[in-house]
């Protein structure tokens, strides 16, 4: 037989056409910024200098993508930037995950105030000065090192991860290979860290984007040119540019203008484009990864 289908009331219509379209609005407000900032990054800086709103490219002009192409630190700092991502979120996971297994484990001698000691340092920090002493003293100043150590854990990262292992991995499940002889290693490699696919997603989104952007650490801690990563180099095209510009008159100075405003729409699109091409790939894992790791209680 089959099942009479209920029928919505007319308030349950007007409930979901007007959520249906507060989520539109929502997404146009979330989304339109981006599509802008594409559009004015190809159209000419007269036009977008007007205010008005962008739908289509009024007056074509590439000038700032062809000065960026052209600017060769920019190649050496993408590597340097992926070079420092891949090896820094790397590392993040090595330290990270066990971590925050080992701090899910109820049997962990002073559980607390090792988990107290990491909480702190989200409130309290050294300060700048001792830090950057720090890396002059570990001898890592002006090495790959410099980015990636002083970023390998972060205290919210490891409160997530603990939550999610306290949550998605039973106590009955640890028990139960203890029974059949599994070490405590073998649960974690065999066990746990199969059924963490989620989490070890969503941490190398928030490593991978954290080290990616990465723009005042490079500052203090890289004195090479040849070292920096994207966003410092980013930033010293636009303040060359703006230079250029000063030292210009008349009708160059106007165009010296353009081509510094249009810039700024061209270095978001270029810092940002790799991470908005893999954030689909990982967000269903973001969203669950957050969901079964937050922290509670």
């Amino acid at each position: 037989m089959k099942s009479a289908k209920i029928k919505a009331s007319v308030g349950d219509r007007a409930f979901n056409t007007f959520n249906a379209i507060l989520m539109i609005i929502i997404c146009i407000i979330i989304v339109y910024p981006l599509f802008y900032v594409i559009l004015a990054s190809f159209t000419d800086p007269a036009v977008v200098s007007t205010g008005k709103p962008l739908f289509w490219i009024e007056k074509f002009y590439a000038k700032g993508y062809a000065t960026a192409f052209n600017y060769k630190p920019l190649w050496t700092s993408y590597k340097n930037t992926v070079i420092y991502t891949a090896v820094g979120t790397g590392v993040a996971l090595f330290t990270t995950i066990p971590a925050g297994y080992a701090f899910s484990r109820r049997d962990l001698v002073g559980r607390k105030p090792l988990m107290f000691l990491f909480t702190f340092t989200m409130f309290f920090s050294g300060g700048i000065i001792p830090l950057y002493l720090t890396i002059r003293s570990l001898g890592i100043y002006n090495s790959i090192w410099a980015m990636v150590l002083p970023v390998a854990v972060s205290a919210y990262n490891l409160i997530v991860c603990r939550s999610f292992f306290e949550s998605g991995i039973p106590i009955e499940l640890l028990e139960a290979s203890k029974i059949d002889g599994c070490s405590d290693f073998g649960f974690f490699f065999k066990i746990a860290i199969p059924l963490s696919k989620t989490i070890i997603a969503v941490m190398c989104l928030f490593y991978a984007t954290a080290l990616w952007n990465q723009f005042f650490n490079a500052l203090m801690f890289l004195q090479d040119d040849t070292k920096m990563p994207l966003q410092v180099v980013l930033r010293n095209l636009v303040l060359m540019n703006q230079a250029n510009q000063m030292g210009s008159s008349g009708a160059a100075a106007i165009d010296m203008q353009k081509l510094a405003d249009q810039l700024k729409y061209c270095i978001v699109v270029l810092s940002a484009a790799p991470l908005l091409a893999v954030y689909p790939f990982l967000q269903k894992y973001f969203a669950a990864g957050v969901t079964m790791g937050a922290v509670k209680g």
